[in-house]
């Protein structure tokens, strides 16, 4: 081989090489090119899919919002007077200084006990009038000693009559002498039976049967008749409520109407009837009581707090869930949709509260559609979509 067709050879390897070198270049831009247009359609496609669910999920504007509403009807509700006062003893007997009084020797009893008609609460010292009944019982012998003398001078002044010793005169004298001993003795026993009636006086007891409210006495103590009240008893342990009402309630309690006491701190209840309303009204307060008989408990203490609700009969009438009831400085009202499905307010009287919901005496037909919760966030005229609740309440 010559040297020209050596270079021939050579610049032709060379070209080869730089031909392979291009195409290679060429593919690399082509793969570049294809890989950035498909991450460019899939950042597309993200952007369309995403701006697409933001229209999906965003609501129309001015779209009216769902409301739940209710048509409650009319219904057989118990009326219930509910109302406040104070625990008392129905009748409470206060005890004090019967007698004269003196330094107390013993207390036999104390606040919580129950005691008996003519139990014996306190004993008053009495040395001194002891003595004085020791002394009236002598003088009883004195005079029936004398009665007696008297007695046997009259009977043998009868006897020596007949024989003119003594005149008639005398024995008439002896005679009244013999009647004013005997008188005698009977005043001494009066004077005695008054001293030891005094000395039971001393004694402080109970006028009947009941539980010891209130002890204001300690031994050596000094009481008399300006004491005052030492004992405070409930007859019989006898309690009561004195619940204040208003003029229109009183009106409808009778006695009997059945009552359910509650005292303030106790979820315990107690069942009584009403046994006295309250002749008069205060004209200062244009209230009035009414007294609930109750029997003893523990919990019912005299002076304490208690809530009373009193069932005075039934009325028709709607029935609310308290979320459907609303209030301002107008009144109680509830909101109503109308045909239009737009809200209006409607102004009501609200009746009895109970577990059962609230009932509505005045403002309601009972066949409208109620919001049942959403009055808050609402405005008369306001237009709303009405969804009719599932379960009345």
């Amino acid at each position: 081989m010559n040297v020209e067709t050596a270079d021939w050879e050579g610049h032709s390897i060379d070209a080869m090489m730089v031909d392979e070198e291009g195409i290679a270049m060429r593919r690399r831009r082509i793969i570049i090119a294809a890989v950035a247009a498909a991450a460019l359609a899939v950042l597309v496609a993200l952007a369309l899919l995403l701006t697409g669910g933001d229209e999906a999920a965003t609501p129309k504007a001015g779209a009216a919002p769902h409301v739940t509403v209710i048509v409650p009807g009319r219904q057989q509700v118990a009326r219930v007077i509910s109302a406040t006062g104070s625990l008392a003893a129905r009748r409470e007997m206060p005890v004090g200084v019967a007698g004269e009084g003196g330094m107390v020797a013993r207390v036999l009893v104390d606040a919580g006990d129950w005691v008996g008609a003519g139990q014996t609460l306190a004993v008053i010292e009495r040395s001194v009038q002891a003595e004085e009944s020791r002394q009236l019982a002598a003088s009883i012998d004195v005079a029936r000693a004398d009665a007696a003398l008297a007695q046997q001078e009259l009977e043998r002044a009868q006897a020596l009559v007949s024989r003119g010793f003594v005149s008639k005169a005398d024995v008439d004298r002896r005679t009244a002498a013999r009647d004013a001993a005997n008188a005698r003795v009977r005043v001494a026993q009066a004077q005695l039976g008054q001293s030891r009636a005094r000395i039971g006086r001393l004694d402080i007891r109970a006028p009947a049967s009941g539980l010891v409210l209130e002890r204001k006495l300690e031994a050596g103590q000094v009481v008399g008749p300006g004491s005052g009240a030492l004992f405070r008893i409930a007859q019989n342990g006898q309690m009561e409520l004195r619940a204040r009402l208003s003029q229109e309630d009183l009106a409808r309690v009778t006695i009997g109407t059945p009552a359910i006491v509650t005292p303030v701190g106790s979820t315990e209840t107690f069942a009584g009837p009403v046994w006295q309303v309250a002749p008069a009204i205060d004209p200062q307060t244009r209230q009035g009581d009414a007294r609930i008989a109750l029997p003893y408990a523990k919990a019912l203490r005299p002076g304490g707090f208690a809530s009373v609700e009193m069932r005075v009969g039934m009325v028709t009438a709607p029935l609310l869930p308290e979320s459907a009831v609303q209030s301002d400085d107008r009144g109680n009202y509830v909101y109503v949709v109308d045909g239009a499905n737009k809200v209006a307010r409607r102004g009501v009287t609200v009746g009895d509260v109970s577990d059962a919901g609230v009932a509505i005496t005045q403002g309601l037909q009972g066949n409208e559609r109620i919001v049942l919760s959403a009055g808050p966030f609402l405005n008369p005229g306001d237009s709303v979509q009405p969804v009719r609740a599932r379960t009345a309440r």
